[in-house]
């Protein structure tokens, strides 16, 4: 099945060989009666220097202070606030009930709101608590900061993977939601080779190693989310860096990218919200979700601990976190490639979830042998199959909801209950379970077998909804009414 590419005519979908956005090096344009020439190369290109670099910078600093616990705990943060595992614990697991609560409100604020507004205040208010963090003197006071934490980053996730939807269509985003995600690998990487560098400053204005990793991370992110005022553009109908054939021909792709046009009411209505929440794909991506997000939260705050358990010091432990990290983002980002090209999702998102499947098998089976490199690798190949599979199943989701507001209430829906998975994998490595983590691994085998499972079920669920209704007859449905049925429209085709 070739991807769908957006039309000169509503309601017909051409397939890639007709007219591949990739290979056409120019298209033509009527607007107010003239004609004009559009290169669409050259402005996809235009878009993607002004849309994905920001973006991706600050996400790789919102993923860096999320995950910097887990770095400022082998550098002494436990022993120092006298804390227990369980108190670690539960710093971890209260982040995500804020995070997962705040993301729905952040995406209907952001589409009301002008994105270049709204995302560098979420990433100034990550910034503000992340350096705050640095200066907590108890158990109690790292738990509030976490708190406050999830509060201020629940927006931007969603809110960017949102935000890419509105400026490409749906056969060629997973390319730019995988370059965006891949800060999350990258920062992973960044992490590591960061705290290494950081807690060479233990003692340096009488405070500890681990508090430099905080304040320092957090004066950056604060800088940088200041200066993104200036860069972040924000929608297709005012982006100043097109010219206005070039506005018009990029929403013209965005509106007819659907086997017709989808249309819905300016006007936030309850109603997007509610069609969000009682569509099936939602609840199916949700457990597939559940099947990558358990095991990247489990792997983004135990993994330093993890390495250093395998018998390396806290030193070698950051830093051989590096090549897992850097290895994942390349193949996140080969994959989209890839599935952009065939236009499919379903097969690779498989392939990945599998992946992380087998790699906690080899590490259940080789933990206690005296094995560190196989344990090694299966950790390796469980992050390579995370960081790929994450985009891939946003931009299938997103692929398969029409209307922008639904769109914005179920992808923060989706990612939204989805991060509670956050809150179960912080709790599933304990420091009694040392340096097996049995129990760690033997449940994110558990989960990411059921987003398989899921995955799988969507795929068909997809395949069967797609035949009815190429036999349904809908002559007696106007283009008006098809259109404001959004992707419940027998015109709708789901992308496998």
């Amino acid at each position: 099945m070739s991807a769908e590419k957006p039309s000169s005519s509503p309601g017909t979908p051409l397939k890639a060989s007709d007219s591949d956005t990739e290979n056409a090096q120019v298209t033509q344009l009527e607007t107010g009666g003239q004609r004009s020439k559009i290169d669409e190369k050259k402005t996809l290109r235009k878009i993607d220097l002004h849309v994905i670099p920001i973006v991706t910078v600050l996400y790789l600093l919102c993923f860096l202070d999320r995950g910097n616990i887990g770095n400022a705990k082998i550098e002494g943060l436990i022993d120092d606030l006298n804390m227990t595992g369980q108190e670690y614990n539960m710093c971890l697991t209260v982040f995500f009930f804020t995070y997962a609560a705040f993301e729905l409100p952040s995406n209907l604020v952001l589409k009301r709101l002008r994105p270049s507004i709204w995302l560098p205040i979420i990433m100034i208010g990550v910034g503000i608590v992340m350096t705050l963090m640095g200066i907590v003197r108890n158990y109690h006071g790292l738990l509030i900061s976490r708190i406050f934490l999830g509060v201020t980053e629940a927006g931007l996730y969603p809110g960017v993977a949102f935000y890419i939807t509105m400026w490409y269509c749906r056969h060629e985003a997973q390319l730019r939601q995988a370059l965006f995600f891949s800060a999350a690998s990258v920062a992973g990487a960044f992490s590591g080779l960061l705290a290494f560098a950081i807690a060479k400053m233990d003692g340096v204005g009488g405070l500890e190693g681990w508090r430099w990793i905080f304040i320092l991370e957090g004066i950056l992110t604060t800088l940088v989310a200041i200066s993104s005022f200036y860069f972040i553009a924000d929608y297709p109908n005012t982006a100043k860096f097109l010219t206005e054939d070039e506005r018009a021909w990029v929403l013209r792709r965005l509106r007819e990218q659907y086997s017709g046009n989808v249309q819905e009411s300016e006007k936030f209505q309850w109603k997007y919200v509610w069609d969000a929440v009682t569509d099936f794909q939602i609840w199916l991506a949700l457990i597939t979700w559940y099947g990558m997000v358990c095991p990247m939260y489990g792997i983004s705050f135990f993994l330093p601990t993890i390495v250093r358990d395998l018998g390396y010091t806290s030193s070698q432990a950051q830093l051989l976190t590096v090549p897992i990290y850097v290895t994942a983002a390349i193949i996140a980002v080969v994959s989209a490639y890839f599935s952009d090209r065939i236009g499919k999702r379903s097969p690779l998102l498989i392939l990945h979830l599998s992946c992380i499947s087998i790699g906690f098998l080899i590490v259940i089976s080789s933990a206690g042998r005296s094995v560190p490199g196989v344990v090694y690798f299966g950790i390796f190949l469980v992050v390579c199959g995370i960081y790929p599979a994450l985009p891939g199943n946003v931009t299938w989701l997103s692929n398969n909801l029409a209307g922008d507001y639904k769109r914005a209430a179920g992808m923060a829906l989706h990612i939204g209950v989805g991060n509670f998975a956050g809150a179960m994998s912080s709790n599933f490595y304990r420091a009694q379970d040392g340096p097996q983590y049995y129990l760690g691994h033997g449940l994110e085998l558990g989960f990411s077998f059921a987003g398989v499972v899921a995955a799988v079920a969507l795929r068909y669920a997809y395949k069967h909804v797609n035949k009815k209704r190429e036999a349904m007859d809908i002559r007696s449905l106007t283009e008006e009414e098809k259109a404001r049925l959004g992707d419940k429209s027998p015109t709708f085709r789901y992308m496998i």
